[in-house]
């Protein structure tokens, strides 16, 4: 209590011109708390201050963090609208001119009228991001369907968070990305964590994720690169990039043969057991060593303390997701916490590190191309009918489902698609394969993008509408546990800039479609209907009212009605979301990487994040500390490999993929295997490593292999003191 009192104390030594508006950070899935701090005679906000409140983060904040407030007064900032009216200039910040809001409304509701008369409804398309607030996904998916009226509609989710969810709705029946609370995660006694580099792209967790060693637990990490977290951590199984499954059946395998299986749970609450149980068995320590790289004494530690540890949370993240067996490798992780019965309690359980701010409720609420409001299927006639009826439609007037991210490119690119509306996301840097996705963005006949600065993937549209940054409006998001949160406005929309809920409202009215979005005229209108339309779906918010969230520091989905207070744990009854009530434990063969190592690219590249930016950097590059402390990409290389390329710390060479190639400085480090390379991707234009990596796509998800590709480097040969 002293300590909680001692740092409200400061959080209100104030200065008199100033004051603090309670909020999250605008970044990852952590949602750290923060106080914005405004300048009361200018209205600008002109600092932030740490939440020690905050019960997930108590106090933390990360160098993104601390200077997100930087965004919204930056001198990059859109303040009017943009209309090229030179074509041939797409891919370019050239040939841009400022407009009304009139005359770009009119533009957009001309040209898409004109392409939905002559090429059919679903030449439109909308693809959106997951960096905004519920409320926001929410219209978008009504604005595609209803107000576009066209079946194709996906999200950057599919590059960041679509094997989670597709693993979890697969094995548990529900896609919600922890089972556990955050707050459980330092006290459980084993992290089994795949796939994150934790220390960097969630810091903000490390206190709690140490102090499970420091009360005597343990850390296992799988991952290829040695990270600040393996670094430390009681066994590291270094793999090579793409063959995770091979690890989780190997590890479950060893569960089974040693005596760690929770009969009783298994046959009470799961299918699937048998059938696995048999496909595993191949996968000795030795057998899994050969695929993985991984020595077999080190899995069979990894197995041992785990199967021992009475409770334990197995985590993951894009290391494992990005992948062409995404699914699969959720799955194979999940079927470790369902053999041994370390879910559904506290302490224990499965969660992924969402990146994106609202990765987990982005996804939820009709943003992807299947799916309407509360986790509802648009394949499925009932949960059609449901949302038909908040909408004010009739469910035959429902679009068909539409395709994934990828695919809508290359819907693009086949000129089935012809005019995109983007908002909330950068594919010009994002998406894998990029010379085929800038491609076929320059292909479209008209593109409209809504952002706050002009983004490399703005330079191919036709017009570019200001938005806000997440500091001028007001909102929910869900953070990585399933908590849903509220953002508070802290100052007025700087230029002429306008909220994308708006936008859209704005359009569909210029498109005749008004009537059915007459009523959103505040955030929280929107915020209303959009809990109506969750209500009875799996994701159900209907229960979350701002002024609960508020009371609550957060509410848990689900929560459905004013008296639940939502749901911190996840199937506390050993009730699963599967019709019989069962998980479901699956039997995953093991298959490699789409694209393996050979004589001509014998090299493993692999992609991911730093601490310094986010995402596709459109946001963090423009903010001069995290600009200065990363600048550039680089390619880390092992000293052995690179002695063998004959090359030197920070000397720039040439990597190269089937599909592309870029000039990187080289970073010599032992923390990266031998036979694999590594390289942050938050960099545009030429410099972006998304040039080189894969399209290969998840069979369920859809998610590309962003996490594994054969590569080969060179030296860049110099003459005459220019490099060729």
């Amino acid at each position: 209590m002293q300590r909680d009192k001692f740092f409200k104390e400061i959080e209100n030594l104030t200065h008199p011109n100033e004051k603090l508006i309670k909020t999250h950070c605008s970044y990852c899935g952590m949602q750290c708390g923060m106080n914005l701090r405004v300048n009361t005679m200018t209205n600008k906000i002109i600092g932030v201050e740490p939440r020690y409140d905050w019960p997930v983060t108590l106090g933390k904040m990360c160098p993104k963090g601390v200077t997100a407030y930087q965004q919204t007064n930056h001198s990059d900032r859109l303040l009017k609208p943009l209309i090229r009216d030179d074509a041939s200039l797409k891919g370019t910040k050239e040939g841009f001119r400022e407009a009304s809001w009139d005359e770009a409304y009119d533009l957009i509701a001309k040209k898409f009228t004109e392409l939905q008369k002559e090429y059919g409804k679903d030449s439109l398309s909308v693809f959106s991001g997951v960096s905004m607030t519920n409320e926001k996904c929410y219209l978008t998916g009504k604005f595609a369907r209803v107000g576009l009226q066209t079946r194709y509609i996906d999200y950057n989710g599919r590059f960041c968070m679509s094997s989670a969810a597709g693993g979890f709705l697969r094995t548990f029946g529900v896609d919600r990305g922890s089972t556990v609370p955050w707050t459980d995660v330092h006290e459980t006694d084993c992290l089994f964590i795949a796939g994150s580099n934790t220390a960097e792209c969630h810091p903000t967790s490390m206190f709690r994720v140490w102090n499970v060693q420091e009360r005597g637990g343990y850390i296992i990490v799988v991952d290829p690169r040695e990270t600040p977290l393996a670094r430390r951590a009681d066994v590291h199984l270094d793999l090579k990039p793409g063959t995770d499954l091979a690890i989780a059946n190997g590890i479950l395998n060893l569960l089974i043969q040693n005596g760690f299986a929770d009969e009783e749970f298994i046959n009470n609450h799961t299918n699937g057991f048998e059938e696995t149980k048999e496909l595993v068995k191949e996968f000795t320590p030795e057998y899994t060593s050969m695929i993985t790289g991984v020595a077999p004494e080190k899995i069979i530690r990894a197995a041992e303390i785990y199967g021992k540890a009475p409770n334990a949370i197995v985590m993951f993240a894009r290391g494992i997701e990005q992948q062409h067996k995404g699914v699969d490798n959720v799955s194979g992780y999940s079927n470790m916490a369902l053999v041994t019965g370390k879910i559904g309690r506290p302490k224990s359980g499965v969660a992924t590190f969402t990146g994106q701010g609202n990765g987990q409720g982005g996804r939820e609420h009709g943003q992807k191309s299947d799916l309407l409001p509360g986790y509802r299927k648009i394949t499925n006639p009932k949960h059609v009918e449901e949302v038909a009826k908040v909408w004010g439609i009739e469910p035959e007037e429902m679009p068909q489902p539409g395709v994934s991210a990828f695919e809508m490119f290359e819907m693009m690119e086949q000129k089935t698609i012809r005019a995109m509306y983007l908002l909330c996301s950068n594919p010009a840097v994002s998406a894998p394969d990029l010379n085929f996705v800038r491609k076929a963005m320059k292909n479209l006949d008209f593109m409209v993008c809504a952002d706050f600065y002009l983004s490399e993937s703005a330079e191919f549209a036709d017009v570019v509408l200001p938005t806000v940054t997440w500091s001028e409006d007001e909102g929910t998001v869900t953070n990585l546990e399933g908590r849903i949160i509220k953002i508070n406005k802290a100052q007025e929309p700087i230029g002429e800039s306008k909220p994308d809920w708006q936008i859209q409202v704005e359009i569909a009215e210029r498109l005749g479609r008004g009537k059915y979005f007459s009523n959103l005229k505040t955030a929280r209108d929107v915020a209303d209907e959009f809990r109506l339309a969750t209500k009875g779906g799996d994701a159900d918010y209907y229960g979350a009212t701002w002024e609960k969230i508020d009371k609550q520091d957060g509410v848990f989905w689900p929560c459905k009605d004013e008296n639940d207070k939502g749901t911190p744990h996840m199937f506390l009854d050993k009730k699963f979301y599967h019709p019989d009530g069962k998980a479901k434990i699956f039997a995953l063969p093991y298959r490699p990487p789409a694209e393996e190592p050979c004589e001509k690219y014998p090299l493993r590249l692999t992609t991911g994040r730093v601490v310094y930016h986010y995402l596709s950097g459109n946001q963090t590059r423009r903010i001069p500390f995290l600009q200065d402390m990363c600048p550039e990409p680089y390619v880390e290389v092992h000293p052995e490999t690179a002695k063998i390329y004959n090359m030197e710390h920070e000397e720039v060479i040439r990597l190269f993929t089937r599909r592309g190639e870029g000039n990187y400085k080289v970073k010599i480090t032992e923390a990266i295997r031998k036979d694999t390379v590594f390289v942050p991707y938050h960099f545009g234009h030429d410099q972006s490593i998304n040039l080189l990596t894969i399209a290969a796509l998840d069979p369920l998800s859809r998610m590309p292999e962003f996490k594994a590709c054969a590569a080969q480097m060179e030296k860049i040969e110099v003459k005459e003191g220019v490099r060729k």
